[in-house]
């Protein structure tokens, strides 16, 4: 896949029957356009939702849109509650033997400042860390099954992310735009670490970072007004080149986690200017998100504070 193969669309999407997909925040704005796409193509999508009712309504919502009685299961998951996390790896395990796309798209942005319930910073614990856990407390999963993937998604604000991992209940002082950047830049770290880690134990499951560019979605309910403005609907005839649809955001998403042309290790976004907008290729990430022993520190602080380590990866455990 080049930067210049920009004509990928939700057609191309393969079938995907008999596949098991889990998506983390598919109640809403572009884990809920994905996990509809890849219903749509046949698959089983669990919709790992904070807020179980939320995820029963997109549930519905999604089955009449396939038009089919598609499974589509509702797991409560609160990333920023490792216990949360733990029930929800628990219960997702425990109703599937395979999976064979874990998306790990949930996230928060410019909140006031929160601890978590383990009492990390609210958003890197909800961004990054729940992910990071679930993905581990899962992995086994998908490395026993062929053509597996795990997606994370990240975003352009990465770029401006600080690899300041040491002060996670920032007592330094706390800024929702730097915290959601740090988060971010994590997802890309996390994401390229994990792709080393199973390239080295010869596991042909692998990983792939992806983000949206802007897309008009809840997710901006607590930036500034001005923000909200410029991304509301009824400007779309003017700012398209700003900020696209749920729909269209969620095509890096799907090109990550279904093309056959994406490799471990890719980082998949809009092509269009500032990549704000535009169909979904490969781009290139910052080059802090390249750093490998930002990578290596990150994981370590991971495994501390989450408590998870992640299973022994060999060859001998795929199929």
């Amino acid at each position: 896949m080049t930067r210049t193969d920009a004509t990928w669309t939700a057609q191309d999407v393969p079938d995907q029957d008999g596949r098991v997909a889990v998506v983390t925040g598919a109640n809403a704005g572009i884990g809920r356009e994905t996990a509809g796409v890849l219903a749509l193509r046949g698959a089983t999508v669990v919709l790992a939702c904070r807020d179980v009712a939320q995820g029963e309504r997109a549930a519905r919502g999604l089955r009449t849109r396939a038009g089919v009685d598609q499974q589509l299961p509702v797991v409560s998951l609160d990333l920023a509650s490792l216990r949360s996390v733990r029930a929800a790896a628990d219960e997702i395990r425990s109703r599937f033997s395979r999976i064979d796309l874990l998306i790990n798209n949930a996230g928060v942005m410019a909140i006031p400042f929160q601890l978590s319930a383990d009492g990390i910073e609210l958003t890197f614990a909800t961004n990054h860390l729940g992910h990071f856990a679930l993905t581990g407390l899962l992995l086994d999963r998908l490395t026993d099954t062929r053509g597996s993937r795990v997606v994370t998604v990240s975003s352009n604000a990465h770029r401006r992310g600080e690899p300041d991992f040491e002060d996670l209940r920032s007592a330094r002082g706390y800024r929702p735009g730097a915290a959601y950047d740090r988060s971010k830049l994590a997802n890309v770290l996390f994401s390229f670490e994990l792709q080393r880690r199973l390239g080295a134990a010869l596991v042909p499951t692998v990983s792939v970072a992806a983000h949206p560019g802007n897309a008009r979605t809840s997710l901006w309910r607590s930036s500034s007004w001005l923000e909200r403005a410029l991304l509301a609907p009824r400007l779309r005839f003017a700012t398209g080149w700003l900020a696209q649809s749920a729909e269209q955001a969620a095509l890096p998403t799907l090109r990550a986690a279904v093309d056959p042309a994406v490799r471990g290790g890719d980082y998949v976004g809009p092509a269009g200017r500032f990549g704000y907008t535009g169909p979904p290729v490969r781009v290139e990430p910052s080059h802090k998100a390249k750093d490998l022993n930002a990578q290596e520190r990150l994981w370590q602080i991971s495994e501390e504070l989450t408590g998870v380590t992640y299973p022994a990866m060999g060859p001998k455990g795929a199929r």
